[in-house]
């Protein structure tokens, strides 16, 4: 037997010739640096503005005058103002919208502020919004549309020259940026310098996006590029502004392209995936993504923003919310306001964290557990957990339990964490918390464990009106096209399209027409857009505006579908607004 003096020599020169201690290895995929600065802002702006402002459209056909855009009291520190409020920390400007008008007076076209009357052409939006983001502390962004309606090239090879030279241009002289926003939409019909037909691309190659990715590093390295498919965020594929509760920062590299069909599945991420792409939940405070007077009282409720936040940025996303400013270049009154009472609520909720020790850094492997002290008397309803996502995404699977009454109680579970999960559960008194490892990638890192108390909130009993016409006088003539005998001549004001349950389909209305007939028999079609604007994407009630003294006993519907198919409309998915209204 070796005498005490020999064991000790032999573990000191064990110890002395082991390994150093080294940081755990990274688990792959993971993000670069500026990535994870990206999804720190947690909250910032879009602002839709353009001529689809002032003509009531959400995507400009590239026919719209120049002329029309006049928004004669544009303060661009009005609205860097109302969103330094609203404890957004950033704002991206569509500079280009698919109709093709420039918000800047970009020497390649005359389809730009240059040709308007506001500011007698002399106007620049682009600048006057970057130069309020640096005066208030906003970071600025740029969306541009590599879709243009407007051009006549736009689906040849000589549009891509046009297109880079945009970029080049915006990303060389408004200063810095930190996200590129390329929309998903891409071909389809437009005006195209007025050949109005039908351009389809390869939506894969035809862009050469790697160019434009060289170009954005070169002029631009901490920019995040967002597109469906990323490279730097990824689109969560909807426009309702909610992740799912399970959400990778993965994708497969190399699958996901803008117009991916499958993208119902971005709001998960793939589980598999090698490339590190976390998600964006665009979403509108108000049903459109443009102004329309229509949709005053319709903005969002706190309830429905909250509960946005709660599964955008509490599902390990970040949240883009849409504030769209009105005709006269203002974010309107009614934005202000709920912008206001949303911010309030997130400081309430947030700023008194009731777990005591939550920022130690824990290293969990599946199956460990560590309870978390709380303050006394604590009331709460969130429990938050955050990941180092430096070294990679791992948690799959966990429990929140709470200790009361002296007993641990099952409060909540989850699957993803990533950069941050929230899980809420009903208000409860307790002493501590305890999270369970169920699953992971191996070992866990959590960075912070926290709980907080948010208030309850309802939704007021607001019912919107986009229908006055009693509908049991009502007759449904045919179903293909839609043909409704409204039992009465009437005036109409306005019609609605509302698809049922808020779901978009593969057979709704895209393309439609709308006719009116006193007999039935006689029709006379009444001159509309003729488009229910990314329906698709955004299933929300669209109100056409009808000419004044528009008359009708019968109201015909014909309509395709995104697919260029017959399209089917049940009755109750429409509405009108008679003129006396």
């Amino acid at each position: 037997m070796k005498s005490l003096y020999s064991l000790l020599i032999s573990t000191a020169l064990v110890s002395c010739t082991s390994k150093p201690v080294t940081a755990p290895e990274p688990i792959l995929p993971v993000p670069e640096a500026k990535q994870v600065a990206w999804q720190q802002m947690e909250t910032y702006a879009f602002i839709h503005f353009g001529l689809n402002t002032f003509n009531d459209r959400e995507w400009g056909y590239g026919d719209t005058d120049p002329k029309l855009f006049n928004p004669k009291k544009l303060d661009c520190e009005q609205w860097a103002r109302t969103l330094v409020q609203a404890g957004m920390k950033g704002v991206i400007l569509t500079a280009k919208h698919h109709d093709g008008f420039c918000l800047w007076p970009f020497e390649g076209t005359e389809y730009s502020v240059k040709h308007s009357p506001w500011k007698d052409g002399k106007g620049n939006v682009v600048k006057e919004l970057s130069e309020a983001c640096k005066k208030y502390g906003l970071k600025f962004a740029v969306y541009l549309s590599p879709w243009d309606r407007h051009q006549a090239n736009y689906g040849t090879p000589d549009y891509l020259p046009y297109f880079y030279a945009q970029l080049h241009d915006l990303l060389t002289n408004y200063g810095p940026v930190f996200e590129v926003w390329f929309d998903g939409a891409n071909g389809g019909d437009g005006w195209y310098g007025g050949a109005k037909d039908t351009r389809t691309i390869d939506r894969k190659n035809y862009y050469n996006y790697p160019r434009i990715y060289e170009m954005l590093d070169s002029i631009q390295p901490q920019a995040i590029v967002f597109s469906d498919g990323g490279p730097g965020c990824r689109w969560v594929g909807n426009e309702k502004g909610f992740a799912g509760a399970t959400n990778w920062s993965f994708l497969r590299k190399g699958e996901v392209y803008p117009g991916y069909p499958n993208y119902p599945e971005l709001q998960y991420g793939h589980v598999d995936g090698n490339q590190w792409v976390a998600a964006e939940c665009d979403v509108s405070i108000r049903p459109g993504w443009f102004w329309h007077e229509e949709e005053n009282d319709r903005v969002k409720s706190l309830k429905h923003l909250s509960d946005i936040y709660f599964q955008s940025v509490g599902y390990n996303s970040v949240l883009l919310l849409n504030i769209p400013p009105d005709t006269r270049g203002l974010i309107h009154e009614a934005d202000v306001a709920r912008l206001k009472e949303f911010a309030a609520y997130r400081e309430a909720t947030f700023k008194d964290n009731r777990v005591t020790n939550g920022t130690e850094l824990w290293k969990a492997q599946p199956g460990d557990s560590r309870s978390y002290a709380l303050k006394t008397d604590s009331k709460i309803n969130v429990v938050m957990l955050q990941e180092n996502i430096s070294n990679g995404q791992r948690v799959e699977k966990f429990e929140v339990e709470v200790w009361k009454d002296g007993n641990w109680e099952k409060a909540g579970e989850g699957t993803t964490v990533g950069y941050k999960r929230m899980v809420r559960f009903p208000e409860t008194e307790a002493d501590s918390v305890r999270i369970t490892l169920n699953e992971s990638r191996l070992e866990a890192q959590i960075t912070q464990v926290a709980a907080y108390y948010a208030a309850p909130v309802t939704d007021a009993d607001v019912q919107v009106a986009w229908n006055n016409l009693p509908r049991e006088t009502w007759k449904r003539v045919s179903e293909q096209p839609l043909v409704i005998d409204l039992g009465k001549k009437t005036v109409l004001k306005s019609f609605t399209y509302a698809p049922l349950h808020a779901q978009a389909k593969p057979d709704m209305a895209y393309k439609y027409k709308f006719s009116v007939s006193l007999d039935g028999k006689s029709w006379k079609e009444v001159p509309t857009h003729g488009e229910f604007s990314n329906i698709m994407h955004n299933p929300l009630p669209q109100t056409v505006a009808l000419p004044a003294g528009c008359q009708a006993r019968f109201v015909r519907l014909d309509a395709t579908s995104p697919d260029n198919q017959p399209a089917k409309v049940a009755m109750e998915e429409i509405g009108f607004l008679s003129a006396a209204e």
